[in-house]
């Protein structure tokens, strides 16, 4: 089946895409860019980056601007996966849809209406595992938002290892936080994955923070062979 991917830019979604790649042909990327950091659809550090990992894994992109206003983005996103579904044929969408009713009923809705299948590869994974997944699988990701205590300064630019999985696990024990960030306590975004021809190497960057929320700006890249 073709398939378009709901790329955020972050690992849940490009870990369901390798899933969903396992038996599916990846067609086209599809990214919503959000005016409103608040939004509650959609992923908005960096998220103008996900041009240049689309470049990084040779497969279009469609980019939709949306104003980020609860509800209406949907109309935003109904939008995109049309055009996408119209320009690549796709008969269904992956997405990194992981424990948010919100976002999976709402995806799926607009997929029944445009008659597209909706896979959701890491729907109700445990996410101590997804995130041991991403090291086993040798994807590179950083944290690039923190949005919830305990989360100091010291989290942004962290890249997801063993030892970091160890203590988010200490944190979700003690502050029942979700460890991958499902309840938005964190952000990533990805650097290098399986299904990337290269890889991108961070130049510059800004880090702002304050009272237990921040994030890190990448202001410059390098795409390099791998």
């Amino acid at each position: 089946m073709k398939l378009g991917v709901l790329l955020s830019s972050g690992k849940d979604s490009i870990l369901a895409m390798h899933r969903a790649a396992e038996k599916n042909e990846i067609s086209c990327l599809i990214t919503l860019v959000s005016e409103n950091k608040e939004s509650y659809m959609f992923h908005t550090p960096n998220i103008s980056l996900a041009k240049e990992q689309a470049k990084c894994m040779e497969i279009p992109i469609i980019v939709e601007k949306t104003k980020g206003i609860k509800e209406k983005e949907l109309a935003d996103l109904e939008r995109a996966l049309k055009k996408a579904k119209e320009k690549y044929k796709i008969s269904g969408i992956s997405t990194g849809a992981l424990a948010s009713n919100y976002q999976a009923s709402r995806i799926r809705n607009i997929c029944e209406k445009l008659n597209l299948k909706c896979l959701n590869p890491l729907w109700e994974m445990d996410q101590i595992e997804l995130l041991k997944d991403i090291v086993k699988e040798n994807f590179d990701v950083i944290i690039v938002g923190v949005f919830a205590y305990p989360f100091t300064k010291k989290w942004l630019g962290k890249k997801i290892d063993y030892k970091v999985i160890e203590e988010l696990a200490k944190l979700e024990e003690k502050y029942q936080i979700n460890p991958a960030g499902e309840g938005g306590e964190i952000e990533t975004f990805v650097l290098d994955a399986p299904m990337f021809k290269k890889k991108i190497k961070i130049i510059d960057f800004d880090k702002e923070y304050s009272n237990y929320s921040g994030v890190m700006k990448i202001k410059k890249i390098q795409i390099l062979d791998k």
